[in-house]
């Protein structure tokens, strides 16, 4: 694997794959890799010779009420980890790098981004979308992979991609599960063994409306309420939003159909997670 810290660096290194026949995989992360980090190398590897992975803890998608300096920074651990997984290419910028001068332009999305995520972190999403532009520019690669969890900045990377003509294919990854059901987040780290338990209500009430559907209601308000009385079973657990949307535009319906998603996000005391299932597919986690 070659770790690469700069512009000139990384771009000599794909073209050399590129000049090898290599088709090119990129999957752009924030560092502290865990295994859901690694299944998404691992479907890079899969359709391509050469895996450029970046690990960039971005500052423009981080409210000023948010902590950035708390997130955590592994990079060691994280570049350890990365080549006995098949990362061709570990592109390490510092800010610096990535933003140099006086930063004028931005990507900014539109309506899709106003709600979820977007009502309650303002700016994020510019922020993520910024930042996504200019490494899908940096690395040019064929296939760029993301994960499900995060679906709602994925689904805007993947508009991003499409209204802004970026060659490359976005493909969204499916969500990789603890044992104990809880998506896997670098965030999970910060919770005790209490607040992990509690957690666990978020998957569970997902699980909940999966069946609900499953069993051929249809209803939302009713699902809804089903998976809302599963959050409440955990005093700890402060849901921000529950929902069934739409798979394109993320938008509330109100009668479920097969290919929604559930969209869950709560806060487990300083910590905050989120989640989500497609409506028709399985979905099994511990009680």
């Amino acid at each position: 694997m070659e770790v690469v810290r700069d512009v000139a660096l990384l771009r000599a290194a794909v073209a050399a794959a590129r000049d090898r026949g290599e088709r090119v995989g990129f999957v752009p992360t924030m560092g502290a890799l865990h295994d859901g980090h690694l299944s998404l190398i691992d479907r890079a590897r899969a359709q391509c010779g050469c895996v450029v992975l970046s690990i960039f803890v971005n500052p423009l998608q981080f409210a000023p009420t948010d902590d950035l300096a708390k997130y955590p920074r592994t990079e060691r651990d994280d570049l350890a980890v990365a080549g006995p997984c098949g990362v061709t290419i570990a592109f390490v910028p510092g800010v610096e790098v990535m933003y140099p001068g006086t930063r004028i332009v931005s990507v900014v999305p539109e309506r899709m981004a106003d709600r979820w995520e977007g009502a309650l972190r303002p700016g994020h999403f510019a922020g993520v979308l910024t930042v996504v532009a200019k490494l899908l520019n940096l690395v040019q690669p064929d296939v760029a992979v993301f994960g499900q969890k995060d679906l709602q900045q994925a689904s805007l990377i993947r508009a991003m991609v499409r209204d802004l003509d970026i060659p490359v294919v976005v493909d969204i990854a499916p969500i990789i599960r603890e044992v104990d059901g809880l998506a896997m987040s670098s965030r999970n780290r910060y919770l005790d063994t209490d607040a992990r338990r509690a957690a666990r209500a978020l998957s569970r009430s997902l699980m909940t409306i999966a069946n609900s559907f499953a069993s051929g209601n249809r209803e939302v308000r009713a699902m809804i309420a089903e998976g809302e009385a599963c959050l409440r079973t955990e005093a700890s657990v402060q849901a921000d939003y529950l929902s069934v949307v739409d798979p394109d535009r993320l938008e509330p319906v109100t009668s479920a159909a097969t290919g929604d998603y559930v969209i869950v996000a709560a806060r487990i005391g300083a910590t905050r997670l989120l989640d989500n299932h497609r409506l028709g597919d399985s979905l099994t986690v511990p009680s």
